[in-house]
């Protein structure tokens, strides 16, 4: 039987909720990873440095007992975020902030509507080393779905970049050609997080033989010409710039599957055994360990976990559906199998 021993790895981009929900799906979390840096798109969303620690612990509260997990936190970019917000916020331990333009996916009705006014605060965030995370889509109705990441790139990504050049810069979730050739060819304070949905899917999962709400999120999935650019982006010369981010955004069944269905995967269940058959697909396996356990802690200035994980490549049946506060969750490749999972320990 295949094995795979790998540094415990983390997740940089999570989504986890709160109450009920949040108790459902962190341990999911907590069995592979060693930490996770948790979205704060709440309702309300989090935004004080208070929220953030009060947040931290209900979080560390649903970790099982035995688990060695630590959740990283970031607030979220509104426009009346200052620089002291993010200098209380650095001597606080908060690792980052989050920009959602105002109405571009879950729960951003609160977001930046003109992020070119905050640039003393994004100045501030240079000075004291706190990570500035990208949900890179423009919003303007008149441009098309599918494009919206690549305009991004050019009306807001490059500009900020230009006008404060030592920002640490995380681009969330990239799904694009034209971002992760913006990520390579940037300097060493650019990085982007990559999903597994957006390695393994490409638009033709969502939209073929009907649409699949449970393939449906933001940014949606895109050209397969894209997806190759992305497993070519996270195992060629330049992999070092790329790390693991699963987005995993739980949604209750009946929120997914209506006439109206949000966006957002659920992958948290299975996340480090999808990402194994994308760089086993790729021949890359020996490339996996640095995309998952050690780019991402470089970037944040991080040590590399103490712990390590053993994933057998022997099949696991991934359930229709699991408990989700009052309702039911379905997981990313619900009734499928994942071909690589955690041993247990």
């Amino acid at each position: 039987m295949q094995t795979l021993t790998l540094t415990r790895p983390d997740d940089f981009h999570l989504h986890v909720r709160d109450g009920a929900a949040l108790k459902a799906v962190v341990p999911y979390t907590a069995r592979q990873m060693g930490r996770a840096l948790i979205m704060p798109n709440l309702k309300p969303p989090v935004t004080t440095v208070a929220q953030a620690l009060a947040y931290k612990q209900e979080i560390s509260a649903a970790v099982p007992a035995g688990l060695d997990f630590e959740p990283l936190m970031c607030l979220y970019l509104t426009d009346k975020t200052t620089p002291d917000l993010v200098r209380e916020a650095k001597a606080a331990g908060i690792v980052a902030f989050k920009l959602y333009p105002a109405g571009a996916t879950t729960n951003s009705d609160s977001g930046v509507t003109d992020l070119f006014k905050l640039l003393p605060v994004l100045q501030a965030m240079a000075e004291e080393g706190v990570r500035f995370l990208v949900h890179g889509e423009v919003t303007d109705p008149d441009i098309d779905i599918f494009d919206r990441e690549a305009v991004f790139i050019e009306r807001v990504m490059k500009p900020v970049l230009a006008q404060v050049p030592d920002l640490k810069v995380v681009f969330e979730h990239i799904t694009t050609a034209e971002a992760a050739r913006l990520v390579m060819e940037a300097g060493g304070n650019v990085a982007a997080t990559v999903t597994p949905q957006h390695l393994l899917l490409n638009r033709n999962d969502l939209l073929v033989g009907g649409v699949r709400p449970h393939h449906y999120c933001l940014p949606v999935l895109k050209r397969e010409s894209h997806r190759r650019a992305l497993v070519e982006a996270v195992t060629g010369s330049q992999s070092h710039k790329f790390f693991l981010g699963t987005d995993s955004a739980p949604h209750v069944q009946t929120a997914k599957e209506n006439a109206c269905g949000c966006a957002g995967m659920f992958s948290a269940m299975n996340a480090i055994g999808l990402y194994a058959e994308v760089f086993e697909a790729a021949g890359a396996l020996d490339k996996l360990e640095a995309f998952a356990a050690q780019n991402g802690a470089r970037f944040y200035g991080l040590p590399q976990n103490s712990g390590r994980i053993t994933l057998v490549k022997q099949a696991e049946q991934v359930p229709q559906s699991v408990p989700f506060g009052d309702g039911q969750l379905v997981p990313m490749r619900a009734g499928g199998e994942v071909a690589w999972r955690v041993a247990a320990e």
